[in-house]
């Protein structure tokens, strides 16, 4: 029988105390185990460890993967499962609209790898056909993208490059399991920045990776060796904080599709990008993708407005980097996130100066609303 998304976020994953038969996993602290009779030794740095070893099988069950590990960060994540399916020789495609980081260590440690890449249009299908190259082995998307929500056709580039023989890569962040499943739809690996919607009160760092057994062990091989493993009590942070996964999100989610509708309404915005919106040009194949539209959007402030002073007026909204806590908050892409960018490089993937993006919190939101009217209205 199949567990309902509130009950895998509570239970799934559960160390068992059988000693004292606590409500709440106990924590190991130790990074010192028996191996004497045991099938594998146990230790943190091995991703193994009680705590490591339950939480992944929780995020494991939440994408329908056979199994995940935990990593000490997003990046230690994008980076270690990268490098465990690409060596020397081989090329990979990405998705043009991607993380500012994701696409820094593209171009900074590629090279140095013997490993040769082209970011494209992944929805342009002539060009990805004409990108293709023999030794092109990963196709690497991110969708919902950061930070101008673009939609990328999951079934679509899956079975594309099932057909060549190459591997997909899925940056599920801004979407979170709650909301999409990319291995249900044919990508054979997902990642994501637990320090966002998983972890969710903006107090922790860390990664994920799910995909097959087979290719988990490859991601583990490499895994060991470069040592990205989350301190156990991290984990232990983590699991805690995912048993309310599905209920923040899918308040987020909620309350995102109420502020894009208030934003793309206002005088003071001139675009938004939210794929619940009806003007989002991927709305139908969002909303055939996915589960729920997230708890992300961007928007464009009105030109004649200066974003500095509004990101000074809002008194309940925070201006601080991340995203996906309980709590609203806005930042400047050009600033922040892709701040790694050139000023070339921002303008060809549209992100403007004025462009805001908006991670949506479980507040009220006509709170937020009248936050936001404050800050408009002072902001000049």
């Amino acid at each position: 029988m199949q567990k309902g998304l509130n009950t895998i976020c509570v239970h799934s994953g559960e160390v068992e105390d059988t000693t004292y038969k606590g409500a709440v996993s106990p924590l190991y602290m130790s990074t010192a185990y028996a191996y004497e009779g045991l099938e594998t030794s146990i230790y943190p740095r091995y991703f193994n460890s009680p705590n490591q070893y339950y939480l992944a099988k929780k995020i494991a069950e939440l994408e329908h993967a056979e199994s995940a590990l935990i990593f000490g960060s997003g990046m230690a994540a994008i980076t270690t499962a990268m490098l465990s399916v690409l060596e020397s020789g081989d090329h990979v495609i990405l998705q043009n609209q991607i993380y500012g980081g994701t696409r820094n260590f593209i171009v900074e440690e590629c090279h140095r790898y013997g490993i040769t890449y082209d970011f494209i249009d992944v929805n342009n299908w002539t060009l990805l056909e004409s990108t293709i190259k023999p030794e092109t082995k990963l196709l690497y998307i991110e969708t919902p993208s950061n930070p101008l929500l673009e939609i990328t056709d999951i079934k679509l580039v899956s079975k594309f490059a099932k057909e060549k023989g190459i591997l997909t890569m899925a940056d599920n962040t801004f979407a979170s399991p709650i909301n999409q499943r990319p291995l249900d739809l044919g990508i054979d690996i997902v990642i994501h920045s637990a320090t966002k919607y998983l972890g969710g009160h903006s107090d922790i760092t860390a990664g994920a990776v799910a995909s097959s057994e087979a290719i988990m062990n490859k991601v583990f091989s490499k895994a060991k060796n470069f040592g990205g493993s989350l301190a156990d009590q991290t984990v232990w942070l983590l699991e805690r904080s995912m048993k309310t996964l599905n209920l923040r999100v899918k308040q987020q989610t909620q309350n995102a599709m109420d502020m894009a509708v208030f934003l793309e309404n206002s005088d003071f915005v001139d675009k938004v990008y939210y794929p619940g919106l009806e003007s989002h040009p991927e709305h139908q194949l969002a909303k055939d993708q996915m589960l729920g539209f997230g708890g992300m959007l961007s928007f464009e402030l009105n030109e004649k407005r200066d974003t500095v002073k509004f990101f000074d007026s809002l008194k309940m909204i925070k201006n601080v980097l991340s995203l996906g806590g309980v709590e609203s908050t806005v930042l400047s892409p050009e600033k922040t996130s892709h701040s790694l960018l050139t000023a070339e490089e921002r303008h060809a993937q549209g992100i403007k100066s004025n462009l805001i993006r908006f991670s949506v919190g479980i507040e009220d939101t006509q709170d937020l609303k009248q936050d936001l009217l404050m800050a408009f209205s002072s902001d000049h």
